[in-house]
């Protein structure tokens, strides 16, 4: 019979069907066996529609049968079958899709029936795997069975055939074996069975392949006498179902147990330990969708770099549409994993990839609201567990804050969790500020590398005698997301190294201002002498027992300096802080400064040197020429 050319496309227009839409091979199994569900239903719609009873789900399965012998993978489905005319029309016509037509042809909504199929294409991407494409198809209600053949793009032929019942059989000759690809794997059990299980194991009808298993043979294990031999086995087939069908996260919650959403878990995303929280979600409205998520107990061992890909499975009616979908997670929220299932989806022609469309950002944002509200109630309700998430992933909730330009700061200012100098354990802000005294104007924080250390910084000290709480941020992102949040509930965030820490009554300013005044040209050499190390030398009331410290003016403060020499190649070129060095002036070492001066200006010059360099490692910066700071000290040792 003389071949039929396809209609209106060309050898060049399937090419593209075949090797441009679809990146990936294996998802021509996905395709067929969606196109399989999508005629089941079909038939099952129909019978419900003509008030026909007897069919039952179950036993409208969806068969895979791979022969090695012969090369040939077959997939049968007892849904509604095709006429001669629907497979030159559906199958001789690129982009034509029975399974679009069937919706508007009935008014269908997504509620009506699970149709995927819409751009007509997905049974191209057999040609993908396959050298030839056999269709041999009856359809409901006909007493006639067709069969379409095709080995590309040269056109097809459809001649009568045979098939006892209504449905479709599709029978791939696998293309030979290159040295670059191997076409037999889609004749292997195990890949068959991972490849349903990864893309279609939520298609709601049972998807079944003879499976190859071993048995020891009944009475092997014994000798005539009774005494244990090595025992024999032998092989046979059974017929297996190899999808679960329902998904879990359709199941009503009280039905599933929290051991299987771990297992669930487990299994799904390839984590030993359980999550911390289980979400489940189930929306109608503008978007309709159905959501499992699971706050993990800890950070993937790539999370923090370049290579961690975040996003969650994407579903459309239990059909896996994208392994991970970024837009449906902001980055501060990227630790969640989970899937998400929806009809509403906008796909592509190829179905791997989503349009970006209004239904995709309005599922993003309730998730988001879902997410910052199961966070919140963890934070309130499961302490422990929440402190836990925090240590793993909270960098990436404060990056949120600095990546956003504050724009995330409502979102997430709550959910933020510090150090507190009152008693070394994680508080939020909001508690932060239920303890605030009265007359406290401002939230005190210090940087540094370890609260340890923070809670001995000569900075902080008069701040804690006073009873003032101090929030230790040891992140290095910290300083950075609370310059982008400016304040809280009102309250103005202070580093315990800014100028003003509003604890100085008038008469300690007074005093202050008069001893500056007093000790003007001092304080003037001193500077000199440092050169460009520093850009001011103050006196200051903040000190208790320490003699010196820096702090800085400007908006780039020590901590943020440090943090930027230590990028990559940046060293050199990072911008600095304007350093201020600060005498207290009730400490003896800068009653020393003011007996030397002005006799002796070169003594009170190595006595600057000294007292800069250790204001540079209280404050955990490298000393700039250690050979030079402990010949100094020497010096001021062997002096009489």
């Amino acid at each position: 019979m003389a071949k039929k050319q396809f209609k209106a496309e060309s050898k060049r227009l399937l090419e593209m069907m075949i090797h441009s839409i679809y990146t990936n091979r294996e998802i021509f199994l996905r395709e067929l066996i969606s196109n399989a569900s999508d005629a089941t239903d079909k038939r099952y719609y129909n019978a419900l529609q003509k008030g026909e009873s007897g069919l039952v789900r179950d036993e409208l399965s969806i068969d895979i049968t791979p022969d090695r012998a012969a090369r040939t993978l077959t997939l049968s489905d007892h849904g509604c079958g095709m006429t001669k005319e629907e497979l030159e029309q559906n199958l001789g016509t690129i982009a034509k899709s029975g399974s679009l037509a069937f919706k508007q042809e009935n008014q269908l909504n997504d509620q009506d029936v699970d149709i995927i199929g819409q751009f007509g294409v997905g049974f191209y991407s057999a040609f993908m795997v396959a050298k030839q494409v056999t269709v041999i198809s009856k359809a409901d209600g006909s007493d006639e069975a067709f069969m379409w053949q095709s080995n590309g793009s040269d056109g097809y032929t459809v001649t009568p055939s045979e098939r006892e019942d209504c449905g479709t059989t599709i029978i791939l000759a696998l293309k030979d074996n290159t040295d670059e690809e191997n076409f037999d794997e889609f004749l292997q059990q195990y890949t068959l069975q991972n490849l349903v299980k990864k893309y279609s194991d939520y298609i709601r009808y049972p998807i079944r392949m003879p499976m190859e298993r071993s048995r020891m043979v009944e009475g092997s294990d014994k000798d005539a006498d009774g005494k244990d031999k090595t025992p024999e086995y032998e092989s046979y087939t059974q017929v297996e179902t190899l999808n679960s069908m329902v998904p879990i996260w359709k199941k009503q919650k009280k039905d599933v147990t929290e051991a299987e959403y771990t297992q669930f878990y487990k299994d799904k995303f390839g984590d030993w330990e359980a999550p911390l929280r289980t979400i489940t979600s189930s929306v109608e409205g503008a978007a309709t969708y159905h959501a499992l998520l699971f706050f993990p107990a800890q950070a993937p061992y790539n999370y923090y770099s370049r290579d961690f890909e975040k996003g969650l499975q994407l579903y459309s009616s239990g059909v896996l549409i994208m392994e991970k979908c970024a837009d449906l997670l902001p980055d501060y929220f990227s630790f969640v994993r989970g899937l998400v299932d929806s009809q509403d989806l906008s796909l592509n022609i190829s179905r791997e990839m989503l349009q970006h469309d209004r239904q995709l950002k309005v599922i993003a944002a309730s998730l988001e609201k879902k997410i910052k509200s199961e966070l919140a109630a963890m934070l309130k309700n499961d302490r422990e567990n929440y402190e836990k998430l925090w240590k793993a992933f909270g960098v990436q909730m404060k990056f949120g804050i600095y990546a956003s330009y504050g724009a995330a700061k409502e979102l997430l200012q709550d959910l933020l969790l510090y150090q507190s100098s009152a008693d070394q354990k994680l508080t939020s802000l909001s508690e932060y500020v239920s303890r605030m005294k009265e007359s406290q104007k401002y939230i005190y924080y210090a940087c540094g590398e370890s609260a340890a250390k923070l809670d001995v910084m000569p900075q902080n000290q008069r701040l804690k005698e006073q009873g003032y709480e101090i929030l230790y941020l040891t992140d290095d992102v910290d300083e950075f997301a609370i310059k982008m949040m400016r304040e809280y509930e009102g309250k103005e965030f202070r580093s315990t190294s800014d100028d003003d820490l509003g604890l100085d009554n008038d008469q300690e300013k007074q005093d202050i201002q008069k001893q500056t005044e007093e000790n003007k040209e001092l304080l003037e050499y001193v500077k000199q002498s440092l050169g460009e190390k520093v850009t001011d030398v103050v006196l200051t009331s903040r000190l208790t027992n320490c003699a010196v410290c820096l702090t800085s003016k400007g908006g780039l403060s020590l901590e943020m300096e440090k943090v930027l020499r230590a990028m990559p190649n940046a060293a050199e070129t990072a911008p600095k802080a304007q350093k201020v060095l600060e005498l207290n002036a009730s400490h003896p070492v800068f009653e020393k400064l003011r007996q030397l001066w002005p006799e002796k200006k070169d003594t009170v010059a190595a006595y600057a040197g000294i007292l800069y360099e250790q204001a540079l490692l209280i404050e955990g910066l490298p000393v700039e020429d250690p050979v030079a700071y402990t010949a100094a000290v020497c010096s001021l040792m062997t002096q009489n």
